[in-house]
């Protein structure tokens, strides 16, 4: 590609969004010049793409351009506890052609559920869970980050007690970091993003690398003084000091073990999750559960092996159904396909909406989830053309979203649904 063209690509992470957008507007005209090869596409999606507006390499404009060059015919924006990308992911999308759905996802408090006291699908903590609000009227973004705001600034504040207990546990090796001057500069908190402990482990990797540099001396430090267990995959990244990849290697080897260490329990930041509920149905958003499953192998490098809500599945949704949740969204690439198929007859026998997505939050993982290729995942495909549908009808008037009392009156049956929704969505996408 022309060096012209580069400069491009390499501004689709500028500091300011208008040169973002406007580099890639530049890498559109590039295209349809055909300075710029067109990339083959299939029938790939993705609905679970973050953002540096909570952790990842890619701004909302690059991710984009990520998604589109290799090859998806439709990208998800989905960040922690900020919708604060979604008006430049929608932009972005029209710019170079692409189909856009957003969401946000949370940390959301179950312990006045049946569920309370469980691991249900968070690491780290019982009694709390993850969940996704897909399918964001555009109408609603500015009443989505008013929502979250409060819960940003308790996130906050639990954050800098974090960092205090990771310079508890680093200040006897000469590594420090401050939450003000080395994590918050990771982060877009000033636009109203959200702050992870991805970004206090990115800022502690970046010392680590500063003061032990990268290779021998870091990996024995990590293995013989902080007792990690390195699978022999990471342990060759970091060895290697020409690894472009290097900080985000060691981010995924510190949240695999260290986590626990440091962290604190969330507490103020975790809405009620039937406050949540209330919410989506508010704004007319689909409200997910967020299947994780028992871990073995970890995909991404950064999950050790652990139990989460496979033994207890059944009654997980008898609650999720209870408590109205609209849908279940889950990543096959991360579990076993005997994992996935009782999911799905679960999904069905509950009436739930299958939703896919693979987060994206490190330069190693694929934009394409091949697994979706396989043709007992085709309704995963249909229904984020479902999803697609719904956003733009939504969009329109809430009340002609995919779950409003009024649709489901005309269309009772989900799968019947699911179809109509499917025809609007490739069809607004001019994707027939």
């Amino acid at each position: 590609m022309d060096k012209y063209y580069l400069n491009y690509i390499e501004n689709l992470n500028n500091d300011d969004v208008n040169i973002r957008l406007d580099s890639l507007r530049k890498l559109k005209e590039g295209i349809e010049k055909g300075d710029i090869a067109r990339p083959v596409s299939g029938e790939d999606v993705n609905n679970h793409i973050h953002s540096i507006y909570s952790f990842s390499p890619y701004s909302p404009s690059k991710a984009i351009w990520m998604a589109y060059t290799a090859g998806l015919t439709t990208a998800g924006i989905m960040d922690h506890d900020s919708i604060s990308g979604a008006y430049e992911f929608i932009e972005a999308g029209k710019i170079i052609g692409i189909a856009t759905t957003i969401g946000v996802e949370c940390r959301t408090d179950f312990s006045k559920t049946p569920l309370n006291g469980r691991r249900i699908n968070n690491p780290d903590q019982k009694s709390v869970a993850y969940v996704a609000l897909h399918g964001i009227p555009h109408t609603e973004i500015d009443k989505v980050k008013e929502f979250f705001k409060p819960y940003l600034a308790e996130r906050n504040k639990r954050n800098r007690l974090m960092v205090d207990r990771i310079n508890d546990i680093f200040n006897q090796y000469g590594v420090t970091i401050d939450f003000d001057a080395d994590v918050v500069p990771l982060s877009k908190s000033a636009e109203q993003g959200s702050i992870t402990e991805r970004h206090i482990l990115y800022a502690l990797s970046l010392r680590l690398i500063e003061v032990f540099g990268k290779g021998n001396r870091l990996v024995d430090f990590l293995k013989n003084e902080l007792k990690l267990n390195l699978s022999s995959k990471v342990e060759n990244y970091l060895l290697d000091g020409n690894n472009e990849h290097y900080a985000y290697d060691l981010l995924g080897a510190l949240k695999s073990d260290l986590v626990e260490k440091f962290y604190i329990d969330a507490t103020a930041e975790c809405p009620d999750i039937k406050e949540v509920i209330n919410f989506a149905r508010e704004i007319g958003a689909i409200s997910a559960y967020a299947y994780l499953g028992d871990v073995g192998n970890s995909v991404t490098g950064d999950k050790k092996s652990q139990k989460f809500e496979d033994d207890y599945l059944d009654e997980l949704f008898d609650v999720i159904k209870e408590i109205g949740f609209n849908a279940v969204t889950y990543m096959p690439s991360r579990n076993t396909m005997e994992q996935l198929k009782r999911l799905k007859q679960l999904c069905e026998k509950y009436g739930m909406f299958q939703i896919s997505g693979e987060d994206i939050n490190t330069p190693r993982q694929s934009f394409i989830c091949t697994a979706l290729r396989n043709e007992e995942f085709r309704n995963l495909i249909d229904s984020t053309w479902a999803l697609i549908g719904h956003e733009y009808m939504a969009t329109q008037d809430k009340s002609k979203g995919l779950f409003s009392d009024e649709t489901i009156a005309r269309y009772p049956d989900l799968n019947e649904r699911i179809k109509e929704y499917c025809r609007i969505g490739r069809e607004i996408a001019g994707n027939k």
